[in-house]
């Protein structure tokens, strides 16, 4: 088979060759100054998205306020003059990566939470997650009249629910998600409400916590720890919740169908602190390096992660193979995103100014690197070259997730397909490419074993979303195929029930 040739792989710093969630969402009802605790929820969910964060609170006295910034919840909200715009005892907030709508810091109407005035009072919503029927609804509206004041696909939602006829904001939630395609985690709230809601599938997590007589909505648990709140329960897919003080209310406005939850939340995207599943995910990406040890063994002299993502796996494979974990990289923890980089020269420095190798421990070692994927593959060469100038004897990669070969459309900001290396090259093939002694991915039933307890794939129904991995994808992405973007699997064209 001929395979096409590679891309130009452009010369990028560390975090730009790691896939992006888009957003964390959080909110919270019925404490004094409540955008105060939706700030700290926020910046323990910064990891799901650091390009812009928004705030909005209710109180009777002010109504509606809301506040947008772009960059770092530590930069912008944790000023007292800022948060005393947000008075309340309602909030929700939401951290964002874009995947849709604008890139980049140049579309503040594009920063969530959006807010509209609706017929019977205003609304605030704030989405994880993708629509992949935003394009085609889109157009529907527009010729309906409808006004967009975004290039986000979340805005669809609220103007189906201005359109909708049903008596109230959590009916007209309801009446709108049924009409979308896609991933949604949505945190809503109006005057007196805070509403939760999971598409059908679950594929994006939501968490239910409780302070003292107060209820909290979260993308994960590790952002109600900040604010001292229990955990309760994880939203159960095709869920709403509409919290009314102290009052929950629950229903299932969805067709049923299989849970597919995206797998990659245990891989990468969630915190090591937070618990998905009834299981820790440090535990659980510890048991992916288990499960790696067992399928692809090699000899060497250390075990050493590339920080942070890859560390619980590497102390898994070490302790399953025997080999000693070691600290062979140390990560700059001061270097943000925005470094200037202002010649190519800088430029091509990414990845060491924010790595670096520890060069007494590697010199004369046999090497195994864990890291949690491979997308272009770009700092895997940097990285391997950074070993082989510290003097390793010989540099392995081990993968703990399997080779990334398909786009994802359901909240995570992917290359296209023909950027990805596994998608153009075999195992094989991309080791060569890299130059590396040897390099094994983590097998889609080895995955599936450490996050499932110890069960395979079920190829006929599998139990999460793998769709980056297989391209079995559980959702019709309806504005791809229609711009002629990716073809399907066979049998894969049908659209979620609604």
């Amino acid at each position: 088979m001929t395979l096409p040739p590679m891309p130009d792989l452009p010369s990028l710093p560390f975090d730009d060759d790691k896939l992006k969630e888009e957003c964390g969402i959080f909110g919270i009802n019925g404490v004094s100054e409540a955008a105060n605790f939706v700030a700290l929820g926020l910046h323990a969910l910064q990891h799901r998205g650091q390009e812009a964060g928004g705030i909005v609170s209710y109180a009777p006295e002010a109504g509606f306020s809301s506040v947008r910034r772009f960059g770092y919840v530590r930069d912008n909200f944790t000023k007292a003059s800022l948060m005393e715009t947000l008075p309340g005892s309602l909030a929700i907030g939401h951290v964002r990566y874009s995947t849709s709508g604008s890139k980049g810091q140049t579309a503040i109407r594009d920063v969530q939470p959006l807010f509209a005035e609706l017929s019977m009072g205003g609304v605030a919503i704030a989405h994880n997650g993708n629509l992949t029927n935003a394009e085609a609804l889109r157009k529907e509206l527009i010729q309906h009249g409808s006004i967009f004041q975004s290039s986000s696909d979340s805005e669809c939602i609220v103007h189906l629910m201005a359109r909708s006829f049903q008596a109230n904001i959590p009916e007209r939630l309801k009446d709108a998600l049924r009409r979308v395609e896609g991933a949604f985690s949505v945190i809503a709230m109006t005057r007196t409400k805070l509403i939760g809601v999971r598409d059908a599938l679950g594929v994006r997590p939501l968490m239910l916590g409780k302070l003292g007589e107060s209820y909290v909505l979260s993308s994960e648990t590790c952002a109600l720890d900040i604010i001292g709140a229990e955990f309760i329960r994880e939203i159960e897919p095709g869920e709403m919740v509409v919290i009314t003080g102290s009052d929950v209310q629950s229903s299932f406005p969805f067709a049923k169908a299989p849970s597919r939850f995206c797998i990659f939340e245990h891989v990468y995207f969630s915190r090591p602190d937070s618990i998905l599943g009834g299981r820790s995910v440090y535990e659980t990406r510890r048991r992916i390096g288990v499960e790696l040890a067992k399928e692809a063994p090699v000899e060497a002299d250390l075990v050493c992660p590339v920080p942070d993502s890859g560390t619980p796996a590497a102390i898994g494979y070490s302790q399953e193979s025997g080999i000693p974990y070691a600290m062979g990289i140390i990560r700059n923890q001061y270097m943000g995103r925005t470094f200037i980089e202002p010649t190519e020269s800088i430029r091509n420095m990414g990845v060491r100014l924010k790595l670096n190798v520890n060069r007494a421990l590697i010199k004369g070692k046999r090497v195994i690197l864990v890291d949690d994927s491979v997308v272009r593959g770009t700092t895997t060469v940097k990285i391997r070259e950074m070993f082989e100038d510290a003097g390793a004897k010989e540099v392995h990669f081990r993968i703990a997730s399997p080779p990334t070969q398909w786009p994802c459309f359901y909240g995570v900001d992917t290359p296209e397909r023909g950027k990805l290396l596994a998608s153009n090259m075999t195992e094989a093939q991309m080791q060569k490419h890299l130059a590396v002694d040897s390099l094994r991915f983590i097998s889609i039933d080895g995955l599936y074993r450490a996050v499932s307890e110890g069960q395979p794939r079920n190829n006929e129904q599998p139990q999460y979303c793998d769709a980056c991995f297989s391209g079995d994808y559980p959702i019709s992405p309806s504005d791809k195929i229609n711009a002629n973007e990716i073809e399907l699997k066979p049998g894969k064209q049908a659209p979620l029930p609604l």
